[in-house]
């Protein structure tokens, strides 16, 4: 098939939104079958070198291809940039918009209290029923609307593995339900979309309609061949310790790898930590 047909089939597809050449990084030529048409999805290119700033924005390092950024910040003008979106856990500073406008869809353990991600203080999203799960994914989807009006090439749904943390609230296919129907609204928004995490979930790709994956110290738990296994070389990984960024380097050096300090502050703050490979 000539190119030009190919872009009008996406086009017809994707509910008429062309792929175009722009100021994110050229071209869009990565193309793969979604739902039930075929979708134009730019992918992040395999192995380039990425920065996760989810800690704030800033001009990325020389040679830096790929930006993982917070969906209220900017994207990086000429590169592959990923939005974060926490669709699973609620983060401290929103707590009062989900407590005023939402308290039904925050879980509740049996005294009717929130059930907290002690690690993160950050109260867990009820997605237990699909009702519950719809509302939810009302909010959601406003905010990768935004990333794709931004610019965005793809998100990130962070905490698909609240279910281990909700003291068997929730379960494995409660999870895999919202993150399906966070995948279409993504899909539906011509944005790519990474698995976060979880990587006993990942051979679930089928199920979470997913691209892509997003793994935090995948060398460090020794996970990162259950991620190739289901997404080949479309794995990017975060690694917070030297020695565990070092053994990636060299044991997955088809994979995007990047070494950062847990906190994930801007180069002016102390403890700013930065390698790739």
């Amino acid at each position: 098939m000539m190119r030009s047909a190919l872009l009008v089939l996406v086009a017809a597809c994707s509910g008429g939104r062309m792929p175009t050449t722009g100021d994110a990084g050229g071209e869009i030529d990565s193309y793969e079958f979604h739902h039930e048409g075929l979708y134009g999805l730019r992918l992040p290119p395999p192995g380039a070198l990425v920065d996760y700033q989810l800690g704030g924005a800033y001009t990325p390092p020389a040679g830096v291809k790929i930006v993982s950024r917070d969906r209220t910040a900017a994207r990086a003008a000429g590169l592959y940039n990923i939005c974060y979106v926490n669709g699973f856990q609620i983060q401290p500073e929103e707590e009062a918009f989900w407590l005023g406008s939402h308290p039904t869809l925050i879980l509740r353990d049996d005294a009717g209290d929130p059930i907290i991600d002690a690690d993160w203080n950050e109260m867990l999203i009820d997605v237990s029923t699909a009702a519950k799960r719809a509302e939810v994914l009302a909010i959601v989807n406003g905010w990768i609307e935004g990333c794709a009006l931004a610019g965005y090439d793809a998100v990130e749904i962070d905490n698909l593995d609240s279910y281990t943390r909700s003291q068997n609230r929730l379960s494995e296919a409660n999870a895999v339900a919202a993150m399906r129907s966070f995948s279409v609204a993504a899909h539906d928004n011509s944005l790519a979309v990474a698995q976060k995490n979880s990587s006993e979930l990942a051979g679930r790709k089928a199920d979470l309609e997913t691209d892509f994956a997003v793994a935090e110290e995948c060398n460090h738990y020794q996970e990162c061949g259950d991620y190739t296994a289901a997404y080949g070389n479309q794995v990017i990984v975060i690694e917070y310790v030297r020695a565990d960024f070092t053994a990636g380097c060299t044991n997955f050096p088809q994979l995007s790898t990047v070494l950062r300090d847990r906190d994930l502050v801007t180069p002016t703050t102390a403890g700013y930590v930065f390698d790739g490979c």
